[in-house]
Order: structure tokens, then C-alpha cells, then sequence
């Protein structure tokens, strides 16, 4: 009875430790992907800004 317990008890505390696990491994790949994502979008917008700011003759205005 003892073996069986000492057993279960190891097989318990490796389910816990992989579940409680699974929350940090989360974690450690959705923010840094969230701020890699932040950042690109703010630069393929200054990118745009820039783009449209240096491109000659662009201009809306009609110049009649």
C-alpha cells in the first residue's frame, strides 16, 4: 500500500507541476508576440506617414 501511494502521490504532483506550468509557458510567448506586434504596427504606420509625406507629386489638390 505504501509503494502505491508513494506512486500516486509523484503522479499527482507531475500533473499539477505540468498544469501549473502550461500558465507560464503561455505567458512567455503571448506578451512578447503582443509587443512585437505593438511595435511593428506603429512603425509600419510612421513608415506610411513618411512615405506619403516625401513622395512628390502625390498631392490631392488639383492644380488647374
Amino acid at each position: 500500500m505504501g509503494v502505491i501511494m508513494k506512486h500516486l502521490t509523484l503522479i499527482l504532483a507531475l500533473v499539477f507541476g505540468a498544469s501549473a506550468l502550461s500558465g507560464c509557458v503561455h505567458k512567455v510567448v503571448t506578451v512578447p508576440a503582443k509587443v512585437a506586434y505593438k511595435t511593428t504596427k506603429g512603425v509600419v504606420k510612421g513608415t506610411a506617414a513618411v512615405a506619403k509625406a516625401v513622395i512628390p507629386g502625390d498631392s490631392k489638390k488639383d492644380d488647374d
